[in-house]
């Protein structure tokens, strides 16, 4: 049994001690966490998903699985970029990173963000609706055929090219008419 619940700064060591494990070394190196710094994350969207205990105390449970969100902009417009995803590697392959996938994006479409991108493998992404963005760039160095991008709502990136950069307002609210 599994507990989904959203990151709280109580989980914030355990969720890097996560990503450590699961990416290289020199992960915060990577343009996108360039995007990231100084800036909120979406809190409503990032989540954990824990092993529920079997032993009715207040035990947290193990971490298994997190999910981060962030604003960047495109053109002006705001965006919400999804990235990391992380599951231990001892639950990988058990449909966890797809729970969080599915139930993260759902909340974003219901909080009204229009669109989404993560700079991720198009394979594995596709099955979530994320196809290439042609005319987005992240900042180098990304491969652009792993610069994907999700509409919440039809026609959203439709001629929205452009750099992404990073946000500069506290923006860890959903954007209204973005």
């Amino acid at each position: 049994m599994y507990r989904l619940s959203p990151e709280t700064d109580a989980d914030t060591p355990e969720v890097e001690a996560l990503l450590d494990l699961c990416f290289a070394p020199g992960r915060t190196a990577l343009s996108s966490y360039r995007l990231r710094e100084g800036v909120a994350p979406v809190r409503e969207l990032c989540l954990t998903l824990r092993a529920s205990t079997s032993d009715g105390g207040g035990s947290a449970g193990v971490l298994l699985a997190a999910i981060r969100y962030w604003p960047v902009r495109v053109a002006g417009q705001k965006v919400l970029a999804q990235g990391p995803v992380a599951v231990h590697p001892t639950a990988q392959g058990e449909g966890l990173g797809g729970l969080l996938m599915r139930e993260s994006l759902s909340l974003a479409a219901a909080m009204g963000w229009q669109r989404v991108m993560l700079v991720g493998d198009a394979p594995y992404y596709s099955r979530f609706g994320f196809s290439k963005l042609d005319g987005v760039e992240m900042p180098p160095p990304t491969n652009p055929d792993r610069v994907l991008g999700l509409e919440l709502e039809p026609g959203a990136w439709v001629d929205l090219r452009g750099t992404v950069t990073r946000e500069t307002a506290a923006a860890n609210a959903c954007p209204s008419g973005a």
